[in-house]
Parts: structure tokens; sequence; C-alpha cells
């Protein structure tokens, strides 16, 4: 009888010919990963003609993004170790379904708290798809291809965040703001038809245990208060002190059965301090992007279309090392390919830091994408990492502990910069500052995967 291998996330089954690798099912998950992160970031440019078309405060307004990101980031993991419960088919067509309603409710808002509520509900869904990508891909093909299965959503995630202010802009110049609700109707659609096609009906949906409830409750607190006091502190330190509580807040969650099978995941898989490296270097990408979109509109008057052409080379060069990323991981492995990443994009960084009045946007854009190529190297394979040493039976619950540290980090990278910009006496000292920390979150990554690199290689020859 021919070999198999059996993966159990949705029962699939894949022979060692490669004749039912489903890489049609890996297309969705890109697909689908490029929507949520353009979805994180297409309405932040929007905020001023949705204040001034729904005649409500910019704090009002900022709900339209702050709305998703709030309920996205809280339900990760409640909405991992429900996935590991169901079928991966029934939840992400019903995911899929409600994230496109939210989107044309969104659309069609006559008031602000109609905008605010279809926001609120798209980002719980949202959830559903950040933690569904990763295990669609990884289910879709044999372990040995996983790494280049992995690098489709992964660096098409990064992808979307990236355009989603040039996308934004184009349809605020052309059409108007309700349009940034409706332009990922088409990819939602193509995503459904691929799935509803390809995807092995297998599972049924079941509704979540009360104790998720809770669970989200906490980690939302937690993650509330961190951005809160990061997005104060600018105007007073003290706002510092509101993160405190984040920390018993996430104590707690871990005492709970919600929190538990998250930690024994990490603790099985050992990918701790690979999660947090994904955290870091996107922390650093985040930081160095948002100050960078500031420089040239600000300090140098750059025009909004320019600006997006000369951001546009992280996004390149990302693509472009990001179809590479995959296949080097499996030929010489996850862990080198990953750390190799990581490296290329704190160098990218680091030759950002003299950055000068003087620069042009082909000076900024080379370095911009050499960073962006060190991310297409890194992603794949790190989410490849984590999805291989996952323990039978957790998939999503490994997935949704690196999308929640991925989305982490793209939320309080900006914080951050603002926050390091102040220590500077003039705008280019303090984008520098910012820059500056980008690097070193960026290092911080790289030293984590060689630390874990170096552990699994002991591991190895003690074996």
């Amino acid at each position: 009888m021919a070999a198999q291998h059996r993966l159990p996330a949705d029962g699939l089954t894949v022979g060692p010919d490669g004749s039912d690798d489903r890489w049609n099912l890996v297309v969705a998950a890109g697909l689908l990963s490029f929507v949520a992160m353009l979805d994180m970031n297409v309405v932040n440019l929007a905020l001023t003609d949705i204040s001034a078309g729904l005649h409500v405060s910019a704090e009002v307004a900022q709900w339209a993004a702050l709305g998703y990101q709030l309920p996205l980031v809280a339900l990760l993991l409640p909405a991992g170790r429900w996935l590991d419960q169901v079928g991966t088919r029934s939840a992400l067509l019903l995911a899929v379904g409600c994230f496109a309603t939210c989107s044309v409710l969104a659309s069609l808002a006559p008031w602000a708290s109609w905008l605010i509520a279809a926001r609120l509900v798209q980002g719980a869904f949202g959830a559903v798809l950040f933690v569904l990508m990763p295990v669609l891909a990884a289910t879709a093909v044999r372990p040995e291809l996983r790494g280049r299965a992995m690098s489709v959503p992964a660096t098409l995630g990064p992808l979307g965040a990236v355009t989603g202010p040039v996308v934004g802009g184009l349809l605020l110049d052309h059409v108007g703001w309700r349009a940034v609700f409706l332009v990922k109707l088409p990819v939602c659609l193509a995503a459904v038809l691929i799935v509803r096609r390809h995807a092995p009906r297998t599972g049924t949906l079941r509704l979540p245990d009360r104790g998720s409830l809770g669970d989200a409750a906490l980690i939302g607190s937690a993650v509330a208060a961190v951005l809160l006091s990061l997005t104060l502190t600018p105007r007073a330190p003290l706002w510092l002190l509101l993160a405190l509580p984040a920390v018993p807040l996430v104590l707690v969650w871990l005492r709970r059965p919600g929190g538990r099978p998250v930690a024994e995941t990490l603790r099985a898989a050992g990918t701790t301090g690979v999660n947090a490296s994904v955290l870091a270097l996107a922390a650093g990408f985040a930081a160095c992007h948002y100050l960078l979109a500031q420089h040239l509109r600000g300090q140098e008057g750059e025009s909004a279309t320019r600006t997006a052409l000369t951001m546009l080379a992280f996004p390149l060069g990302m693509v472009v090392a990001g179809r590479f990323g995959g296949r080097l991981a499996d030929r010489w492995g996850a862990r080198p390919t990953a750390l190799t990443g990581a490296a290329v994009t704190t160098i990218g960084l680091l030759l950002l830091v003299p950055l000068d009045g003087g620069w042009s946007s082909g000076d900024i854009a080379w370095r911009l994408a050499l960073a962006g190529a060190g991310m297409g190297l890194n992603g794949g394979p790190t989410q490849a990492l984590v999805m291989t040493a996952s323990p039978p039976g957790r998939l999503a619950t490994a997935g949704s502990a690196v999308q929640l540290s991925r989305s982490l980090g793209f939320a309080l990278g900006p914080a951050l910069a603002t926050a390091a910009t102040l220590t500077g006496d003039r705008a280019t000292t303090g984008s520098r500052a910012g820059i500056a920390l980008a690097v070193l979150s960026a290092a911080t990554a790289v030293a984590l995967l060689a630390l874990h690199h170096r552990a699994h290689r002991r591991h190895r020859a003690t074996a």
C-alpha cells in the first residue's frame, strides 16, 4: 500500500506522488490573507472623509479602524481553539460570507453607530479568517511542500497591509470613502468559489463554548490597555501606566481552560521564541513603514502618488523574495531560511537610519526593497516552522498564535514609532530615532530565531 500523509485539521489525505496536492486551496488562502490584511489599513486614509460624510468628530471616525482591529486581535486565540473542533470548509465559507456581508453593510452606513457596529462584527469574522488561512494552506499539500505553500499567504498578507493605503488613496480620489469597503468583494467571491469546489467536506460547525467569550474579554481588555497606553503616552508619560493591567489579565487567561491549550501547544512545539520573533519583526516593519510615509508626505512634501510608488518598493521586494523563500525552506530547512530573512530585513532597515532630507525617492526605495526581500524570505518559512512543530489536532491553535503575534506587531509598530520620534529635536532626527527603534526590534527577531535554531541543533545532536 502506498504511503500517505494524513493531516488532522480537515482530514485531507495526500499521496506521496503529490497527485492530491491542492494548490488552488493555497491560492485561496493567499487571497484571503491579502483581503484580511488590506482591510486593516485601507480604511485609515478614509477617516477624514468618513468624519465629514457622517458628520462626526475625528475621534468617533477613528473607530471605523479600531472597531475592526480590536475584536480581530481579541478573538484570534479563542477562534483557534474553536476551529480545532469544527470543519475547516464550513467555518471558512461562513467566515468569508459574513466578512463580505459586513463590508456591504459598512458601505451603506447612514450614521456612525451603524458603521462601527458593522466593523466590530467584521473584525470578529476577520479573526476566524486569520486563523484559517495558514491551516488551509498547511493542509492542502504534503508536509515536505509546506514551506512553499505557507509562503503564499505569508507573503500576500503583508502585501495587503502595505498596499492598503495606496488602494485607499486611489478610491478616495476617484470614487469616495464608501468604495473602500467594497473593494474586497471580488476577492472574497473568488476564494469562496475555490473553497466550495475543492475543499473536502469534513467536520461540522458548532457554537463556541461559553468560556470563549470570557477568554475574548480578557485578551481584548489586555490588548486595548496596551494600545491605548502607547497611543496616549506621547501626550504624557504617565499614560504608560495604563498598560500595567494587561499583565494580570493575560495571567488570568492563561489559567483558564481557553488559555491552557495555547500555553501547552507553545510549550509542546517549542515555538514561543519563534512567535516572539514574528511580533518583533512585524513591529519593526510597521514602525519603519509608518515613519517613512510621514517623512515623505510631511518633511519632503511629496505627493500621495509619489509616496505610494516609493513605498511600493517594500512589497515588490517581498513578493519577489517570497517566491523563493518557500522553495529554500523546503530544500535547506525552514529555520535557516527564516533566520536569513530576518537578518536581511534588519540590514535593510539599518541602512535607512541615516535618513536625510537630501535623499531621493530612489535612495529610500532600494533600501525598502532590500528590507522587503528579507520579509519575503522570512514569512513562509516561519509559518511553516510553527505549523510543522504543532502537536496533532492543534494546527488552528498554533496558527492563531502566529497570527496574533503578527497582528500585535502591526498594531504596536506605529505607536512605538510615534513615541520614539519625540526623542528628536527636529523632524528628521525624530524619524531617525524611530527607525533606529525599528532596527532594534528587527534585530531582536534575529536573536530569537538564532537561539531557536541553536536549541534545535543541540536537541538533534542529543537525539
